[in-house]
């Protein structure tokens, strides 16, 4: 296997990564547009690190706004192999708490406005996100949270809303009734592009309120959110030092099948394949665009 590269994507409150040696910041193209902000490359220990802000640094972007595939496209030329989201997110269980971590491992899609796929007309592909999670990576961000002596939970389900808006209190019952632990305004496409690109990803939601459901708590205000953030920021940079100073030197194989997403699922037949299309997915896809 390749060289193991971390890529981490700071969600609210994280637009930094205190910690990385030999940095440089680089601003790599896109031919699907911007991304959010310039990468930040570096290392923590032996491991070469990615770091993005997924709302650009002061947070000029909203859920909604985000350019989630120019995203994951410029974290993949970057070489990153892993890729571990901090996101804040609201609980619809009193025992996720504000301040506690949950390693989820399923999404469910609300989002509406946003580009899901790097596939379409002139080039059409299929991969599986049964199991959008790398639990060879959850393991590893499992072992790191213990070890820091973080509280954590592993498992669950988070629901993906557009935003920017928090939920109505119809909403927030509903999700809650289904059975769904949290709800967040980022995970979506954003888990779905990077098993495109064959990325091996993780979420790590960073509980930050009750969203509106809870009778004690009411309503969600960004100033309460804003105080959890703070506290999770240095939780979260905690995490990370030591999932990377114990992070492999060579990319591990994926149980469920990030490192090779793609090896059976383009359908489009070569000859109707759109040269415009397959130009873009040169690093999304170009392991598999030359086997015909």
């Amino acid at each position: 296997m390749s060289e193991a590269v971390l890529g981490i994507i700071g969600g609210s409150g994280i637009y930094d990564l205190p910690g990385l040696t030999d940095i440089r910041e680089e601003r790599i193209a896109s031919p699907w547009g911007e991304p959010s902000d310039a990468l930040r490359i570096g290392r923590i220990g032996a491991t070469r690190i990615v770091f993005l802000p997924r709302h650009g640094r002061g947070h000029a972007l909203s859920p909604s706004d985000i350019n989630y595939r120019a995203n994951i496209d410029v974290l993949k030329r970057a070489g990153v192999t892993d890729l571990v989201s901090l996101s804040a997110c609201g609980s619809y269980k009193a025992e996720l708490y504000p301040g506690l971590f949950v390693l989820v491992d399923q999404f469910v899609d609300r989002t509406t406005r946003r580009e899901s796929s790097f596939f379409g007309k002139g080039c059409v592909a299929h991969v599986s996100v049964a199991h959008p999670v790398g639990p060879k990576l959850q393991e590893r961000i499992a072992a790191a949270a213990q070890a820091e002596e973080l509280p954590f939970v592993r498992g669950g389900t988070l629901v993906t809303m557009e935003g920017p808006q928090f939920s109505t209190y119809a909403e927030s019952t509903s999700y809650r009734g289904l059975g769904y632990d949290l709800i967040g305004m980022t995970a979506m496409p954003e888990a779905k592009l990077a098993r495109e690109a064959e990325i091996t990803y993780a979420t790590v939601a960073m509980v930050t309120d009750y969203d509106c459901w809870h009778e004690l708590h009411g309503a969600v205000d960004v100033a309460s959110v804003v105080a959890v953030l703070h506290e999770n920021a240095d939780k979260a940079r905690r995490l990370v030092a030591r999932l990377a100073a114990d992070f492999p030197a060579e990319r591990e194989p994926c149980p469920a099948g990030s490192h090779n997403a793609l090896d059976h699922a383009l359908i489009t037949a070569p000859a109707f394949r759109d040269p415009a299309l397959l130009a873009k997915l040169d690093a999304v896809a170009g392991r598999v665009l030359g086997r015909g």
